[in-house]
């Protein structure tokens, strides 16, 4: 397993290459202005010096970074090798095989002109995979070789768990507001997930809508009908509207039976809220989006609502979950296009 080349891929700093690369089954790399890098001679010096004319006013040392990872797509990477694409709008890690060679077509976007094919195999929540993994593909490269968790990332295509592995070395100055985000939101659901699962995490849920507002109700464990939780501003719970609320700790995607189902048992006067640590399918949120009285929160909001929130947590919670407010730079010069 060690001799397979795995890489891993940013579509973007903000994820605008996503639909290129899950939609079209492509990967891709920016800087654009170059254009058809087959074009030139495959030795590292003649990407530098391509790439200084096409920004000359970029500094030597983003050059060389730069114009490295063009001449890997080109010529280092190879069809059957393996790639990781950790998505910023779905926020799930794909994991796929290079299923093709270089081509270079200006037609399909504007910045991402660069191409390889790509055979999308399996996708898995963040928290599939451990802190350290994470943080090796958090890398603020567009494109880097992954080294010291490749095997947790293809031991996960077969169903199994990798041997415990040794946080990267990555320079501190790869750190910028995003990835911290990122991975404090990978921490909080990992803690979740791994240590309330089932009734306790109706008991969280419970206790973020006591923030913010509500009285609740929490069924007891057991066969609860679908609703977990039934919330409401009123003190007796008599006045209008009630809200039903059903939760799932599990990190799978939820899909629109279930939620269906949940709708099922709301009333006209009433309202569901559905709060998963996974995702929903697109057929369960166009679902959800038709109706006026219901809701849905998948993980990443849960989370948002959570640090929102946290400073009204009790010391239970924030005892499970630590965290500390820091201040970042929000971007750093340079860095990915």
């Amino acid at each position: 397993m060690s001799s397979v080349t795995v890489w891993g891929m940013h579509a973007g700093s903000s994820g605008e290459g996503d639909d290129l690369f899950l939609k079209k089954d492509y990967v891709a790399i920016n800087w654009a202005k170059v254009r058809d890098l087959s074009k030139i001679e495959p030795h590292r010096k003649d990407f530098n010096a391509a790439f200084k004319k096409a920004y000359p006013d970029k500094k030597d040392m983003t050059i060389a970074n730069q114009s490295g990872q063009q001449f890997r797509f080109v010529h280092e990477m190879k069809e059957g090798d393996y790639v990781i694409y950790p998505s910023q709008r779905d926020h799930l890690v794909h994991i796929g095989k290079i299923d093709g060679g270089y081509r270079y077509d200006p037609s399909l976007t504007e910045h991402f002109q660069n191409l390889r094919k790509v055979k999308w195999l399996k996708a898995f929540p963040r928290a599939h995979f451990t802190q350290g993994a994470l943080y090796e593909i958090g890398s603020a490269m567009a494109l880097f070789q992954v080294k010291s968790f490749a095997n947790e990332f293809l031991a996960a295509l077969e169903g199994k768990a990798a041997p415990p592995t040794e946080p990267p070395d990555v320079p501190a100055l790869q750190i910028n507001a995003d990835r911290i985000e990122q991975f404090t939101s990978d921490h909080i659901l990992k803690r979740i997930s791994q240590d309330l699962k089932g009734h306790p995490f109706a008991d969280l849920v419970a206790h973020l809508l006591n923030i913010m507002g509500y009285r609740t109700r929490v069924s007891p464990e057991g066969p609860d009908g679908g609703v977990d939780i039934l919330a409401h501003r009123d003190e007796l719970g008599f006045e209008p509207p009630i809200i039903k609320v059903q939760v799932k700790s599990s990190l799978d995607r939820i899909g629109d039976p279930i939620v269906t189902a949940l709708y099922g048992k709301v009333g006209a006067s009433e309202h569901g809220l559905f709060v998963t640590l996974g995702t929903f399918s697109s057929q369960a949120v166009n679902f959800a989006k038709s109706k006026t009285n219901l809701r849905l929160i998948d993980g990443q909001e849960l989370v948002d609502l959570i640090i929102a929130h946290y400073d009204n947590f009790d010391s239970r919670y924030k005892g499970l979950i630590p965290l500390k407010r820091v201040y970042v730079p929000e971007t750093l010069p340079e860095e990915e296009e």
